[in-house]
């Protein structure tokens, strides 16, 4: 296995239905620009409530991604 050197970046998804709904939708998005995804790290998960329920979830994240030769 050869030596990697991973950037990473700081993404916030949202969701109406679930956090894990919220990570794939940030992943879904950087995944439009960002080549050589490798994995993810929940760092802040948080929701918003409106009328007294669950109005969405945000999770924010960490993405790690391999650089270019």
């Amino acid at each position: 296995m050869a030596d990697h050197v991973y950037k990473h970046i700081e993404l916030t998804g949202s969701s109406q239905r679930s956090i894990e709904e919220a990570i794939q939708n940030a992943i879904n998005k950087a995944a439009q620009t960002v080549r050589n995804m490798r994995w993810f790290l929940v760092t802040e998960q948080r929701g918003y409530i409106e009328d007294n329920a669950v109005a969405y979830y945000q999770v924010t994240i960490k993405v790690g991604f391999t650089l270019d030769d």
